[in-house]
């Protein structure tokens, strides 16, 4: 029998759990996909996306039966790689299936899971998530339309509501804080070093840009700093410098989520004779020793604080955006179904029309080019259609209640077809470099969207 699709997803947020739970999860998390998938664990594909407040990673298994050995085999490769017991993994991560999987992505990609409702950034985040894992081979069709959606999604979200429009992310309300507590507002003068080169590095760089401030540095513990600031402005430092550049800052931004963590000693040691220091730490890992915020002069700002001075979107802009975001899930579900009805709609009819041609190649072995042979002809084919159209209804009708495996096993055992779902066509891939695209492959085929059972 043609599988069809079960889809499964677990999470651990901000929403659910506190942020240092979140970030052991994360820590060392991010080869789970590709681990599993060279084991002997039913899980077909997987994509993880990880972010500064989250970690969450998204599965396709073969079958419903298969939900608790893929959500077992995840859970103990996520303990290993991270050093907590299967138990506290098992405790942090939500289990999602079925139509929440659909619904809890589309809501994070257009922000109403963040820390900040409405930010933008986590729309990139999903789309760079899919890009790597096709990149690494761990993507079926099934989750790259998935992704895909999701990120239809949240583009429409941001064009159609006003959810969004004032800007806001975690790292514009951090640097609003930051503006807050300085004894200067302005950023023009301050000396800033940013700890890390990724995305959020990225976005940290623009908004500073936009707030006039031009004396920054940036610090990177892989030595991408070079690269880095080539291409977005700044002044590369290293480890021979940075103590220099410490002295001298007066506003520290953590994005890195590396090792490297700058401890409170580190300030302690340096001679910046009482200048105020803002810390603003928006690593899930932490940047910076956690206890830095004692130390004299020093005012520490991380992920907690950000998430408590986020302000409120307003109720209706919300309203709008869950509701396209509901649409849009019961949409994605309706047409995955819908393409395991049209591989079903097209085995029984290629069937059907086998068996009719060879009954009216009998009927013109017999009668010849006749009229009496084409009359009959005629009305073989007019009854063939009457007779597929309501088994052509009812598979539009159940894949709609989501009944479509019902549907294919039924043509399967009266027939003894074998229902070749199709395969997914190539997607856009975009550069991790220069967001170009182009056509890759992907792996996976299209099933019936029937997300089942809830595992564990």
């Amino acid at each position: 029998m043609g599988n069809i699709v079960v889809l499964l997803s677990l999470v651990a947020s901000h929403s659910d759990i506190d942020l240092q739970t979140v970030a052991k999860i994360s820590a060392d998390a991010s080869q789970v996909a590709s681990v599993v998938l060279a084991s002997a664990s039913p899980v077909a594909g997987a994509i993880t996306l990880a972010t500064c407040n989250r970690y969450e990673i998204y599965c396709e298994v073969p079958h419903a039966d298969d939900l608790p050995a893929a959500r077992a085999s995840l859970i103990s490769q996520i303990s290993a790689s991270t050093g907590l017991s299967e138990e506290t993994v098992s405790t942090a991560l939500v289990s999602k299936t079925d139509h929440e999987v659909v619904s809890h992505l589309f809501s994070v990609g257009a922000g109403l899971d963040s820390a900040v409702i409405g930010e933008r950034e986590i729309a990139g985040q999903v789309r760079r998530a899919l890009n790597e894992a096709q990149a690494s081979g761990t993507a079926t069709g099934s989750l790259v339309r998935l992704f895909q959606s999701a990120s239809r999604t949240a583009k429409e979200v941001g064009s159609r509501t006003e959810l969004g429009s004032r800007g806001l992310s975690v790292v514009s309300v951090a640097l609003d804080l930051a503006t807050d507590l300085s004894a200067d507002p302005s950023w023009e003068h301050k000396n800033i070093v940013i700890f890390g080169t990724g995305a959020y590095a990225g976005a940290t760089m623009s908004l500073l840009r936009d707030r006039k401030a031009s004396n920054i540095s940036v610090f990177s513990a892989s030595g991408r700093a070079d690269a880095f600031v080539a291409t977005r402005g700044g002044v590369a430092v290293d480890e021979s410098s940075l103590e220099d550049a410490l002295a001298g800052a007066d506003v520290l931004i953590g994005c890195s989520g590396s090792d490297h963590r700058l401890m409170s000693q580190d300030i302690e040691n340096l001679n910046r004779e009482n200048r105020q220091l803002i810390a603003i730490d928006l690593a899930l890992t932490n940047d910076f020793d956690p206890t830095m915020g004692q130390l004299p002069g020093v005012e520490l700002i991380n992920l907690e604080s950000v998430r408590m001075a986020a302000p409120d979107e307003q109720a209706q802009a919300l309203a709008q955006a869950r509701g396209i975001v509901q649409n849009a899930a019961q949409a994605f579900a309706l047409e995955q179904r819908e393409r395991a009805a049209d591989a079903a709609i097209i085995a029984l009819r290629k069937h059907t029309q086998q068996v009719l041609e060879t009954e009216v190649e009998k009927v013109r072995a017999q009668h010849g080019c006749s009229a009496a042979a084409e009359e009959v002809e005629f009305a073989m084919r007019r009854m063939m259609r009457q007779l597929l159209h309501v088994p052509t209804v009812r598979a539009r009708e159940l894949a709609a209640e989501g009944r479509a495996g019902d549907y294919i096993q039924a043509l399967e055992t009266l027939y003894g077809l074998e229902i070749e779902l199709p395969v997914a066509p190539a997607a856009k891939t975009a550069c991790p470099v220069t967001g170009a695209t182009g056509d890759a492959s992907t792996s996976g085929v299209s099933h019936d969207a029937t997300l089942v059972a809830r595992a564990g």
